[in-house]
């Protein structure tokens, strides 16, 4: 699926059996991110080669196992791309009981991180800015990236269509992560689509008036 919002198109790709969306903008059809690389990542690598991409970042919104796993994969292939990752989650990509892959089975880690960001920055895509937002609560660092000329967030796990994220889990917290999207998120603009970490698009406007979380 593509999502056009003018000068930037963003590719987004499920991946896993646990049905990670993993997107990739693209600004003039060369500059792109790489943003939650799942499980399962030859799909992403093989767009990525056939679309003649080359990522400037590997961007993490949070580091939960299903949305790390692929960073090894796509860090490999393109050895150039700064993994950028929440700062209070950046001892997620080592710790497979914090990462939460431990307790399903499995041993998901990812490499060392080029860069942390905390909610207040501003990265650049091309000329496009995107600010990092404090969306934690479904792990402590988790943040959200939100480009206004696009009229897009990418909110990982912290904000899905009717729904909001797992907080019955370690590190968790429902207080603050309500908090944080009530805060953060649903200020927003009604017409900003929402790219969350699993299901479909919705908008800030849909989900203020009908998630039933909030």
């Amino acid at each position: 699926m593509i999502i056009n919002t003018g000068e930037m198109s963003i590719q987004c790709l499920i991946l896993g059996d646990l049905m990670t969306n993993c997107y990739v903008p693209t600004v003039d059809g060369k500059c792109c991110w790489v943003v939650d690389p799942g499980l399962s990542p030859g799909p992403l690598l093989e767009y990525l080669a056939k679309s003649g991409l080359e990522p400037e970042r590997i961007l993490l919104t949070h580091g939960h196992g299903d949305h790390i796993a692929g960073v090894e994969a796509v860090k490999e292939a393109y050895p150039a791309a700064v993994l950028t990752v929440p700062k209070n989650d950046e001892h997620m990509l080592s710790d497979t009981s914090a990462n939460m892959s431990a307790p399903f089975g499995f041993s998901i880690t990812a490499p060392q991180a080029d860069e942390t960001v905390e909610a207040g920055g501003e990265l650049k895509l091309g000329s496009m800015v995107w600010r990092v937002l404090d969306t934690s609560g479904h792990t402590p660092g988790g943040v959200s990236f939100y480009c206004a000329e696009a009229g897009v967030v990418i909110t990982g796990d912290a904000l899905f269509a009717g729904s909001v994220g797992r907080t019955d889990i370690p590190g968790a917290s429902e207080v603050r992560q309500l908090e944080n999207i009530r805060e953060n998120l649903l200020t927003l603009p009604d017409d900003v689509r929402v790219l969350p970490g699993h299901g479909p698009i919705s908008t800030i406007g849909e989900e203020r008036r009908s998630n039933p979380f909030l």
